[in-house]
């Protein structure tokens, strides 16, 4: 579960219709090849380069050139794109400079008016201390050392009911099957919400997340705003319930919480999409990657086949290796410098933890590999630095190992039958389907 989500801009269509150069920078149209284009030109914020899967270039060519790279746009104001590991650790660990209260993806420019569709919604990700430290500090105890340990068997046992449950010899749909059907599962848990329903968190999370268009997750921001107006209502009723009859769960924890108790529960709509979210996209994207990518690099799967422990290792270089959210923005509180360049005031900062983690000066000449011996994997950014740190950072590392031990008992393999399908999101860098065979031990 990730403190790395949500905010204004793919909240609930909060922000005023965006400008045809909005919408062709960040949401539409082609882009050329890094290598032929002009620097300025250069807008990672694209999402079909993600789609496409054809970012790494781009932000080869920032981290080499422009590491602190400018763009301005009529509805987004001025912004930049931060791409080494070395920048994109000081913003995040300064936010006294950087502030998240403004949002933490792209926003509107600072002069715009944002008519808010439900008013006050905000989550802790998306604020400062002290109010950011005293409304994390009511969940924090879900991550707790003790809570994983309980956690660990119920993980486990999950794991093997699903992997047992695949088909042999004919193609499937790794993210369905396994990556979203155990962290809903666990997500399910952690809130303490009916089994039974448990698929609808994993619909508002993708609703929440998706860019409206048509065919889409969502085909409109009116769609987005009545699904979300569901999710409030059902945990409206989980809220009353839990009240009375407090468990260790999220939503008793926010009911209860000194920090939390006293607001309304559309209030605390924000950090429950937070936390929805964080539980669902981080997770269940890493677990896709990493069969994706072992996939990709075959000769590393050979490596884990032959030596189980390099799973340890495993977990944190496909952390670094996916990087599930692709960035993080924060918002200039005064005049500053960044790596050579003047910041104003009111200026949004893209922290592109993507680009951070493949590095070359911190994570070598193949950082864009996956290498399930490399000494410093640990060092990766995907769970932020700072005061952001993702809290449900060891649960997301909990179930990717444990998913991976449970696969070296069972499977020779798991083959990648085809190219993978993914999200139309420059914030989101996932898997929307990864056909794959497998083929079980005898």
């Amino acid at each position: 579960m990730s403190d790395t989500t949500i905010d204004r801009e793919t909240w609930l269509a909060r922000a005023p219709a965006r400008s045809p150069e909005m919408e062709q920078a960040i949401f539409g149209g082609d882009v050329g090849e890094a290598d032929q284009m002009a620097l300025e030109d250069i807008n990672p914020l694209n999402p079909h380069l993600f789609r496409e899967h054809r970012w790494h270039e781009h932000f080869a060519r920032l981290r080499r050139e422009d590491p602190v790279h400018f763009n301005e746009l009529g509805s987004a104001g001025r912004y930049w794109s931060v791409t080494r590991w070395e920048d994109v650790r000081a913003v995040d660990g300064d936010w006294k400079t950087y502030s998240s209260a403004k949002g933490i993806t792209i926003g509107p420019r600072p002069d715009a008016e944002i008519p808010a569709t439900f008013e006050n919604v905000a989550s802790f990700i998306a604020m400062d201390p002290p109010d950011q430290t005293e409304q994390r500090k009511t969940v924090r105890g879900i991550s707790a050392p003790s809570s994983l340990r309980n956690l660990d068997g119920l993980i486990r046992e999950r794991t093997v009911s699903v992997l047992d449950s695949l088909p042999e010899g004919e193609t499937f749909d790794w993210v369905e099957n396994v990556s979203v059907e155990l962290t809903t599962l666990l997500l399910a848990t952690l809130f303490d919400f009916p089994l039974e329903d448990r698929h609808k968190l994993t619909r508002w999370s993708d609703v929440v997340t998706a860019i409206p268009q048509p065919g889409g997750i969502v085909e409109s921001g009116a769609q987005r705003r009545q699904e979300l107006r569901e999710c409030l209502a059902y945990f409206e009723r989980l809220w009353e319930e839990r009240r009375d009859e407090p468990g260790f769960d999220l939503v008793s924890m926010l009911v209860h919480g000194d920090a939390t108790k006293d607001m309304p529960t559309a209030k605390h709509l924000g950090n429950l999409i937070l936390l929805i979210v964080g539980g669902n996209d981080t997770t269940r994207n890493s677990m896709s990657g990493s069969v994706y990518g072992l996939n990709r690099y075959p000769e590393q799967y050979d490596k884990l086949i032959a030596d189980p422990s390099l799973v340890a290792n495993l977990v944190p270089e496909i952390i670094r290796w996916q990087t599930p959210l692709a960035y993080m923005r924060r918002t200039a509180t005064c005049d500053t410098e960044l790596g050579g360049k003047q910041i104003r005031k009111d200026d949004q900062i893209l922290m592109w933890y993507l680009s951070a983690n493949r590095d070359e000066d911190v994570f070598g000449d193949n950082a864009d590999a996956i290498d399930l011996e490399r000494p410093n994997a640990d060092r990766h950014l995907s769970f932020g630095y700072g005061i952001h740190f993702c809290m449900g950072s060891r649960l997301a590392e909990l179930q990717l190992r444990i998913l991976w031990e449970e696969i070296l008992q069972r499977f020779e393999r798991v083959e990648v039958v085809g190219e993978p399908e993914r999200n139309l999101s420059a914030f989101i860098n996932g898997y929307t389907n990864l056909p794959v065979q497998i083929t079980r031990k005898r």
